[in-house]
Formats: C-alpha cells, sequence, structure tokens
C-alpha cells in the first residue's frame, strides 16, 4: 500500500462511521458494555463521533500533507492502549498506520471489544491493512514504543521501553477558566467538558480556576441539566462516596445532587467531584496554570477567549492534529530509522 491508499482507506473508514445507524450503534454499546460498564451508548456514540470527526477528510488529508507519505524503514511500532474511554488508543493506530510502519497492539483489558471492531472494520474497507496489525499480549518484537499509562506505569515503561525509540504519557487532565462574565448558556456548554465519559478522561475538566468571591450560583444553575448522570450505577456510586468523605470530613463544598464541588490545590478530582482554586488577577491566573502546564491536557474558557484555550463544548472534539500531551506522534514516527 502506498500513502493515498492508507489515506483513502482512513477516509472511507470515517465515512463508515458516520454512517452507522441506531440499530448498528445500539448493538455495539451492547457489547462494549459487557466488557466495561462505562461504555454505555451515549459514550460509546460520542466516541464513534469523535473518530469520523478526526476522519473528516479535508483536515485529515491537510495534516496528513505535513508528514513524509512513506518511512524511510518500516519499522514496528509497539502501542500500549489505555482504556479509560472508548478507542481512546484510536488515534495512535491512525499515526502508526499513516505513516507506513507496522502496529503491534497491546489493547486494554477495559477497551479490547470496541478496538477490535474498529480494526477489523478498517481491514474490511482496505484487506491489505491485515498484515500491518497484529494485537499481542507482549511487545517484545517492536523497533519502538507509544506507551499511555497512568504516572506509576509510566516509570515501568521507561524501565522496560528505554532501550528503544520510545514515545511515553502519563497522567493529564483538562481545566476550565472562569471569569464570572460568562452567560448561563456559556456556563452549560462546559457541562460536556466534564461529564461526558462521566469525566474519565484526560480530556474532562476536574479543575475550574475561578475569580476571587465567584459567585457558583449561576454556574451550578447551568449545570442542572446534566443531573441524568446520576442513573449511570458506577457514577452514582462514586457520587454517594466522595460526598459522604467530604461531610464525614467537614469539607466545605457545593452540592447539586450530582455533582461536588470543592476548592483544592490537587488538579486531578475524583469521579463526581469539580476542584476550584481562586485567582487574584490574571497574572496570578497566568502564573498558576503555568505551574501545571505539564500535567494538563487542555484549558478550555467561553468562547475559547483565554488565550490558549478552546471553548466550552469542545474538549472532547480534538482535532486531527491534537496530539495527547501535545507531543508530534507523526514527527515521532517520521524519525523512526
Amino acid at each position: 500500500m502506498n500513502h493515498s491508499e492508507r489515506l483513502a482507506a482512513f477516509v472511507a473508514l470515517g465515512q463508515r462511521l458516520t454512517s452507522l445507524n441506531s440499530d448498528e450503534l445500539t448493538a455495539l454499546a451492547a457489547r462494549a458494555r459487557n466488557q466495561n460498564a462505562w461504555f454505555d451508548r451515549s459514550n460509546v456514540t460520542a466516541a464513534v463521533a469523535g473518530i469520523a470527526h478526526l476522519l473528516a477528510e479535508a483536515p485529515l488529508r491537510h495534516w496528513a500533507a505535513r508528514y513524509p507519505t512513506e518511512p524511510t524503514t518500516v519499522r514496528q511500532v509497539g502501542v500500549v492502549m489505555a482504556g479509560n474511554i472508548p478507542m481512546v488508543g484510536f488515534h495512535d493506530l491512525l499515526c502508526v498506520l499513516l505513516s507506513g510502519h507496522v502496529l503491534l497492539a497491546k489493547l486494554s483489558a477495559d477497551d479490547t471489544t470496541l478496538m477490535t471492531w474498529l480494526m477489523e472494520e478498517l481491514v474490511n474497507i482496505e484487506p491489505r491493512f491485515a498484515d500491518f496489525m497484529k494485537v499481542l499480549p507482549r511487545l517484545n518484537a517492536a523497533d519502538a514504543f507509544i506507551a499511555t499509562g497512568s504516572d506509576n506505569t509510566a516509570r515501568y515503561f521507561e524501565f522496560y521501553f528505554g532501550q528503544r525509540p520510545h514515545l511515553i504519557r502519563r497522567n493529564r487532565t483538562s481545566v476550565a477558566v472562569l471569569t464570572g462574565q460568562e452567560t448561563s448558556a456559556e456556563l452549560a456548554l462546559l457541562g460536556p467538558d466534564i461529564f461526558q465519559y462521566y469525566g474519565l478522561g484526560c480530556r474532562n475538566v476536574s479543575k475550574l480556576f475561578v475569580p476571587e468571591s465567584y459567585d457558583f450560583v449561576p454556574l451550578l444553575d447551568a449545570l442542572h441539566g446534566f443531573e441524568t448522570i446520576l442513573h449511570h450505577h458506577k457514577y452514582n456510586n462514586n457520587y454517594d462516596y466522595n460526598k459522604s468523605i467530604l461531610l464525614v470530613n467537614a469539607v466545605p463544598h457545593y452540592d447539586t445532587g450530582f455533582l461536588l464541588l470543592t476548592r483544592s490545590a490537587a488538579l486531578v478530582s475524583p469521579i463526581s467531584v469539580v476542584h476550584y482554586t481562586e485567582y487574584a488577577s490574571e497574572i496570578d491566573l497566568v502564573d498558576q496554570l503555568t505551574d501545571v502546564a505539564t500535567q494538563t491536557q487542555c484549558v478550555v474558557s467561553a468562547s475559547g477567549r483565554f488565550a490558549g484555550s478552546v471553548p466550552f463544548g469542545k474538549a472532547q472534539a480534538p482535532g486531527v492534529e491534537e496530539y495527547a500531551d501535545r507531543v508530534d506522534t507523526m514527527e515521532f514516527l517520521a524519525q523512526l530509522t
């Protein structure tokens, strides 16, 4: 396969995902949820739409044109995939295959059903990809590695993969900047950034930066429409547990009945909890964001007004050119010799 043929296959995959009907999505989500209770229909539907968005033809071709069309030497690239949200390993799969290398995939135990289905769909479109994708329990044969995990597993990856070219990602989360001037409609758009995928993704907002003496009432009112999230038993259990911890320890907090907000310096919050920190001025805000930049996946603000941020509601809709941890995966692959 040449680059043009590989690219055409991914465009066709995007069209296939866009054309999935309701019955197909329901059946796919049922299979996924049997393996991972967090992967319900709404999350699977959102993930499928997100991948279709990545594979939109015009931006995909524009992005791909920035990189070499063929590798100097075809390498076997081992990819350790995460499983926190549905098919989160797809972007790495796309990068490895489009760059002309062979993918050796170690799937997450939490996301084998969907990733296997997605790979089968790609092979149905372009059968020659079957020779470029292997799902393996161990990646000993890999010439290079891409791995995504927690800070603890990153140390494990560095120990085992350190002698060969590697790209290792660690814990990241996302934050929101609020000014107190947002409209109720703008604040409502923050809801998906917090609640989509039940807060399990690195692009979920787990921390708010708010001005001193911020009035939380408009925000809490604007988020009221997301109360149905409690219908998921695992989220509900997390909410009940974290609420009890805050109450037992007499920690001041806001409680919407489905979301808990509490002041904390910590960047990452538990499921059903969002932390917040106050800032005294814009300079103070920039300083605080700079301090946590290496742990931050993205920053959101109303209409993307804060420099370097994306608009509320867009945290979970990255373009194909937006790389995890802001490390260019395609550039890493292009440098393999």
